[in-house]
């Protein structure tokens, strides 16, 4: 029997736990849930540790790191973390010719001035809608928000708020072991008062969304644009801009599944686990 450690963060509830849990065991997948800063865990003893609900690591990103990189059979491996880690890939995604959200760094220590079109402030590194604020266009309140998280040493972000979202919401495409499982919808999270963005998701926003080939082959794109092959799992977010799907986010860390949303898909991640956890 196989033995695998499922990873998470500290005071984390991960709606989709019990699932995957339930589903591995039924794969006879000996599953046991530890957090990755557990200083008790043997990780080189588990035949594959999967990172899934570490949403806690913004708080210790270098330890974070380093332990990813410390853990023997990882997935999703640690070159895809240190990558999809970084919001700073999206630039990377527009040179090879990826549709994305237009994004602009403001790195610690240099100068920022807001646009002048709705826009989002959000950190570099971060999880779900936290730190991240909507703001009408040439709003100086930006400026503290942008002077805080510079002075906690986080790198900023900052992209036009695509309007299509208060309407039709954000197409989150997840992948299983490279293949399509499902697609959500998810509402305008920085809608919701500040209190509530502190979720990764509010679950009364999300629902399935109908197959649609132009998004598919949007997330499809982005993916293969960032060079890794063989992932466990992935999550693309996309919104509509002017008409045409472009990219948000490509999510290979610890992305929400959304795996009770859709029949079948905590089955097939648990199958891909127990096949990986066997090799």
């Amino acid at each position: 029997m196989s033995a695998v450690a499922v990873a998470t963060g500290s005071g984390v509830v991960d709606p989709d736990e019990g699932l995957l849990l339930r589903a591995l065991e039924r794969e006879g997948v000996e599953a046991e849930v530890r957090r990755w800063d557990d200083p008790a865990a043997r990780w080189a003893t588990y035949d594959l540790v999967v990172i899934r609900s570490t949403w806690d690591y913004v708080k210790g990103l270098d330890e974070f790191l380093a332990w990813t990189k410390s853990v023997p059979r990882l997935a999703n491996p640690w070159g895809a973390v240190r990558y999809s880690i970084d919001k700073r890939y999206l630039s990377q995604l527009a040179e090879r010719g990826v549709a994305t959200v237009p994004t602009v760094v403001v790195a610690v220590g240099e100068t920022f001035a807001p646009p002048d079109v709705d826009f989002v402030v959000k950190p570099c590194v971060g999880a779900g809608a936290i730190d991240a604020t909507r703001y009408r266009a040439s709003d100086p309140a930006a400026r503290a928000h942008v002077g805080d998280l510079h002075a906690r040493g986080r790198d900023v972000l900052v992209q036009p708020y695509v309007a299509s979202v208060d309407h039709v919401g954000e197409r989150d495409v997840v992948f299983i072991d490279g293949s399509l499982s499902h697609v959500m919808t998810k509402g305008a999270l920085l809608n919701a008062p500040a209190p509530e963005r502190t979720a990764l998701y509010r679950r009364e926003q999300m629902s399935r969304a109908p197959l649609d080939d132009e998004v598919v082959d949007a997330a499809r794109a982005a993916l293969a644009a960032t060079g890794f092959t063989n992932l466990l799992y992935a999550r693309v977010d996309l919104v509509n801009d002017g008409g045409r799907w472009v990219v948000m986010e490509v999510e290979l860390v610890e992305p929400s599944l959304f795996l009770s949303f859709e029949e079948g898909s905590a089955r097939r991640l648990a199958r891909a686990i127990a096949e990986r956890a066997s090799r």
